[in-house]
């Protein structure tokens, strides 16, 4: 019987490692069908030298860089490594079959989507349908046509950019439903998921927690006297005084209206004080000039929590006490940091 003679395609071998190969020519199938001109990773999953190169000669002159593997233990380890948008593989492999490699690849991409193409001699539709349910998209039988291979592709990669663009918009919608629209910062929804995590990591490790709730003082003085686009700035302007002085490991939001919140661990009460005060401070010497007038605003502070290795409580209890603590700062003069009488010393 004659061999098979394959079209000279540049710097190809097959041995048992791992290859790769990324390559783009001129002419009519260069075009990609409206996807992007920049490369795109394909994963090819075969344990014959012959069908693999079949697979690249179809995708040849696309503009898709090419992994291989010739196992099913191979192809995971590679999945897991590169991440590729799109997997061809061979139903049958000498260790693990397309079925299993479907399931394990689908378990293991759960922040990610990449389009799976089965290729099988097999026929019957029970076996077609077992690939489909395990996790694959589509399915071509062996021996298959290349311009239909290269037209499934395409469709491939349309899919997994549109699985991206959702997951993007859903990434945005997450973000906004979980940010207060005019700080910037958390808000109350934001604040209440992160806060129970933090708090429940301290209660495990034996970590201090703290809470500092800030609320600006006579603050409806300034939205009726200037109105509400220089409430707004002022606002704005704290958000900002916050972040600045909060670090990475700790946290800051709007609770509502002119209340914010600062939660820090890792940190002593000392360290908290140090805190609250620069914030009050920094935000007092902050001149605002509105409709020609100057205005000064301030903001009071409460804050309470527990030292390392010291009894736990709730968020709810120590929200409590530092609004306590805010209230005996608005009864005292405003424009102060108090510390809840029950928070450690």
């Amino acid at each position: 019987m004659a061999s098979a003679t394959f079209p000279a395609i540049p710097g190809f071998a097959f041995p048992g490692d791992i290859e790769r190969y990324t390559g783009e020519q001129s002419g009519p199938r260069a075009a990609s069908r409206g996807l992007a001109a920049t490369a795109m990773t394909v994963l090819i999953v075969d344990d014959s030298a012959v069908s693999r190169k079949l697979v690249e000669q179809a995708l040849f002159g696309q503009p898709y860089s090419l992994l291989f593997a010739t196992t099913g233990q191979q192809a995971v380890e590679l999945y897991v490594q590169h991440q590729p948008s799109l997997v061809i593989m061979d139903w049958m492999m000498p260790d693990l079959n397309g079925v299993e490699i479907c399931r394990r690849i689908r378990s293991i991409s759960h922040n990610s989507y990449a389009h799976i193409i089965m290729l099988t001699g097999k026929t019957d539709k029970a076996s077609l349908v077992q690939g489909l349910q395990a996790g694959a998209d589509d399915y071509l039988t062996k021996p298959f046509h290349e311009e239909e291979l290269i037209a499934r592709v395409a469709v491939g990669f349309r899919t997994v950019e549109l699985h991206r663009q959702l997951e993007a918009k859903n990434k945005t919608l997450e973000n906004l439903a979980l940010t207060d629209p005019m700080t910037g910062l958390a808000n109350r929804r934001a604040i209440d998921e992160w806060v129970e995590r933090e708090l429940s990591s301290a209660a495990r490790h034996s970590l201090s927690f703290w809470v500092i709730v800030a609320d600006l003082d006579r603050f409806k003085h300034v939205n009726d006297t200037f109105g509400h686009t220089a409430g707004d700035e002022v606002l704005k302007k704290f958000s900002k005084i916050l972040k600045t002085h909060t670090r990475r490991s700790d946290f800051c939001g709007r609770l509502g209206g002119e209340e914010f919140l600062v939660v820090m661990t890792h940190a002593t009460r000392k360290d908290v004080a140090k805190v609250a005060e620069r914030i009050r401070a920094e935000f007092e010497s902050t001149p605002f000039t509105i409709s020609g007038c100057s205005m000064v605003a301030t903001a009071s502070l409460g804050i309470a929590g527990f030292e390392a290795n010291q009894a736990q409580s709730t968020f709810n209890s120590v929200l409590s006490q530092a609004d306590a603590a805010l209230y005996c700062a608005k009864r005292t003069g405003r424009n102060r940091v108090e510390i809840a009488a029950s928070s450690p010393s």
